[in-house]
Order: C-alpha cells, then structure tokens, then sequence
C-alpha cells in the first residue's frame, strides 16, 4: 500500500513539473531531469549534411559571433548599453587672457600658453544690455554745461564771489558693446541732465540765475575713437532774490536752444583725450544757430586706487550770438578714477570770456577759483 502511494505521489510531481516547463528535448514524463542545455538551431547543420558533411571529420569553420554595438544581453537578461563618452567641450572664442595677469612663458611658442586670444575690445565681446556700467561718452572735464555733480566757488572780476553748481549726471539707457573694467566700447543711447545754479556768497547765497539742460545722445565708440550725435535742449532763467534785489525782472530774458550736436573724440594715447564738437539750433530765442566746442583732458588712464593721479583739461566754447567769441577754461588738480568711468576731480579753476551763465550771456567774467567735480 506504501509503495503504491509513494508512486502516486511521483507520478502527480512530475505531471506538475511537466504543465509548468514543458518537457525537456529527447525527455519523458516521469524519467529523471537532464542537465539544461543552450537552444541549438539544427537546420544548419542539416543543409551542411546536405552537401556533404555528415557530422564527422573536420568540421566547417564557424565564425565567431560578433558583440552587438547597440546593446548586449548577458546572461541574467539585463540589458546593457555602451557607456557614452564624455568630453570637454572645446573652449568657445572669444577666450580673453589678460597679459599682465597670466603667467605667459618666454620663448617659442607654445601650446595652450601662448594660444591665440581675442582682445577685450572686439565685436565678439558685444551684446545688448540694459542700464549698464559706465558710459562710452564721457563729459568734457573743463565743459562749464556738462551735466555732473559739481561745484565751484571763484573770484568774479577778481571781486565778486560766486558759486556756480550743477546738479545732474550722464547714463547709459542701452548699448550694444562690451561691459566691464575700463572704458566701455560699442554703440549706446544715453540720458543727459542738469541744473546749473549760480549763488551770490557775498548776497546771503542767493540764487542769481540757473540754466537747465536735457538730452539724449546717441554714441558710438570702439578703441582710440568715439563719436557722438545728440539733441538737448537748454533754458536760462533769472533767480527770484536776484530779480528782487536788483530790480532787474523787466530784464529778464528767454535764452533758450533745442539743438543737434555732432561730435569726435579722439585718444592718440591712453592718458589724452582730443574733441571737438558742433552744435546747431533749429529752435532757439535769443541766441544764434551755430555753437563750436573743442579741448583736451588728460590724465593717467584706468582705476587710480586711492591714491589717485594728477589730471589737466582745457575747453573752448564759441557761439554765434557773441560774434563767434565764447569764453575758453582751464583746469588741473587731482583725480580719483573707479573702474569704469565714475571720476571724482578737485582742483584750480580758471575762466575767461563771456559768462557762463546764459541769462547774462553777453557779459565778460574772469574766474579765478576753486572746484570738487564727480561725473558717473
């Protein structure tokens, strides 16, 4: 009875066995497992029997099977795909390297030391930007109109002792060029403005007159030069205590000008700065069309540190409603430079010619003083 139970039992194991697997090639129901064995396609080797090999002797040369590129399957049934190959990207021009900082080898040339660099300066290196440092046109240092934070106290007529300010400063709105260290480069739409105070110190500091200025130029410059097209407009208007104390308001004029500016600046070297300008009104009130502009300033270019540099600067102005006479300054002290084109000045201070201040347009000043002057 064991022993009929016990083949029972092996009978329905091995009927399981075979509803799972499937029986195994050349195996029957019930006889023991064989070892497994790897699939073989035998269609081959009989269309090889067909002509002439039987199986014996030496066999055909079989080639080797060749590894897929794509992608191998081992044995566990995990796909595996080639690891990709990562690079360095080669380096992008513009690669700017700065000579002073670099430690370059003497000698012949060598590779990846003395590699070929774009200058800073190069069209490669422009972009648009918006509101950026600095300003590719800068104020003219001994210009009495420039818009800037200023202020100079001096001896009128080697008597009177005035005060004459301006309020305002010089932004870049948009450029297309470079940005950065150094004089900017490239093409850029500014904003000019300010107010130009005169204060009576021996009157109780009052306000004898104030021109007002407003303009938008339009700048271009790369390297050595620069250029400028411009409108502004510019008003003079009496002060009120002066107007009071002189009994002088029936003498009031309307000087005023909306007017184009065309001009070049030059710097046959880094610390000298050459221009010259036109300026011609297609409206204007009390004065005339033509106004001409031209000077130099010069001093040692880039960031000064805290010690700063001497500076020296010359301007002459003439205008068409003075007979083509003007009025020519002189200045020179010390300047403290940041690292772009904010520049703080103090120093001696020396006019002469026909007044600086439009409202009193036709009359001659000397000035002998003294100023502090910041342009951005």
């Amino acid at each position: 009875m064991k022993t009929q139970l016990v083949r029972l039992l092996g009978a329905l194991a091995a009927a399981a066995t075979l509803v799972s697997t499937g029986p195994v090639e050349g195996q029957t129901v019930g006889a023991a497992p064989q070892p497994w064995q790897p699939y073989r396609d035998t269609s081959l080797e009989s269309a090889v029997r067909g002509v002439g090999w039987s199986g014996g002797g030496d066999a055909p040369a079989r080639s080797e099977a060749t590894a897929p590129k794509v992608a191998q399957v081992p044995s566990d049934g995990a796909v595996m795909f080639p690891q990709p190959v990562f690079a360095a990207p080669g380096c992008e021009m513009p690669c700017h390297i700065d000579p002073a900082t670099q430690p370059f080898v003497d000698g012949a040339p060598m590779t990846f030391v003395d590699a070929p660099v774009a200058p800073p300066n190069s069209p490669e290196f422009w972009y648009w930007r918006v509101l950026p440092e600095g300003v590719v046109w800068q104020s003219y240092w001994a210009g009495v109109h420039e818009p800037r934070l200023s202020g100079v106290a001096f001896k009128r007529n080697a008597a009177l002792s005035l005060l004459d300010g301006s309020v305002g400063g010089r932004a870049a709105l948009f450029r297309y060029g470079t940005e950065g260290v150094g004089r900017p480069q490239g093409l850029e739409l500014q904003a000019e403005g300010a107010a130009f105070p005169r204060l009576n110190l021996d009157e109780n500091w009052d306000l004898d007159a104030t021109d007002f200025r407003v303009g938008f130029p339009l700048v271009y410059g790369r390297e050595q030069w620069q250029a400028k097209f411009s409108y502004y407009h510019l008003s003079s208007h009496m002060g009120d205590e002066f107007a009071i104390r002189e009994n002088a308001l029936a003498d009031r004029i309307n000087y005023s000008r909306d007017a184009l500016t065309l001009a070049l600046s030059f710097f046959p070297h880094p610390a000298w700065r050459f221009y010259a300008e036109a300026d011609w009104a297609f409206y204007y009130d009390v004065c005339e069309p033509w106004a001409f502009q031209f000077g130099v300033d010069v001093a040692k270019p880039g960031a000064t540190g805290p010690w700063g540099t001497p500076f020296f600067a010359v301007n002459g102005h003439i205008r068409e409603e003075v007979d083509y006479g003007g009025n020519v300054v002189a200045q020179a002290g010390w300047l403290w430079r940041g690292n772009t084109s904010q520049t703080l000045r103090i120093g001696f201070h020396y006019y002469n010619g026909k007044s600086s201040q439009f409202e009193f347009f036709d009359q001659f000043e000397e000035q002998i003083g003294g100023g502090l002057w910041y342009d951005f």
